[in-house]
């Protein structure tokens, strides 16, 4: 009989594949981030970083966006807020909401973060090819967001 071991090594599933590659990303991510002076941030909070934009999101979208609780994100972003490296500010737009922005430091991380995954990227479509990696990527996209759809609350 073959264990679940076993099996997680020789045929994956998807759930299996896409942690691995999550936490394969990070791993590297956050150590070369570590590596330029932002050895406080963990991988939590990238689910705020990721979708972190010049101008500001409200906390409502970056749940949507991230696919994570509201109260998830609302902690994430005291955290973030108290290393310095976002602020709340009134959202222009309408004043009863909060817009969650980059400080200088949370510009500099995010320049910094999108650079990485630049050459994470390009590593791997050398590797691959870059036909061989868009077709990828596109396939990758496609699943992810009809699985995103099929979201149970």
């Amino acid at each position: 009989m073959v264990t679940r071991a076993e099996k997680n090594e020789t045929d994956p599933d998807l759930g299996v594949l896409a942690g691995r590659l999550l936490f394969a990303v990070q791993d590297e991510l956050f150590a070369k981030l570590a590596a330029e002076g932002f050895g406080d941030l963990h991988p939590r909070h990238g689910a705020v970083l990721a979708y972190l934009d010049t101008g500001g999101v409200r906390a409502t979208e970056l749940s949507q966006l991230s696919g994570q609780h509201k109260q998830v994100i609302g902690k994430l972003v005291d955290e973030l807020e108290e290393l310095g490296y976002v602020r709340r500010r009134p959202d222009p737009a309408d004043r009863r909401a909060k817009l969650v922005c980059p400080t200088e430091r949370g510009l500099a991380q995010l320049r910094a973060a999108d650079r990485i995954m630049t050459a994470l990227q390009e590593r791997h479509a050398r590797r691959l090819g870059r036909q061989q990696y868009a077709l990828f990527k596109s396939a990758l996209i496609d699943i992810t967001k009809h699985q995103r759809g099929r979201r149970i609350s």
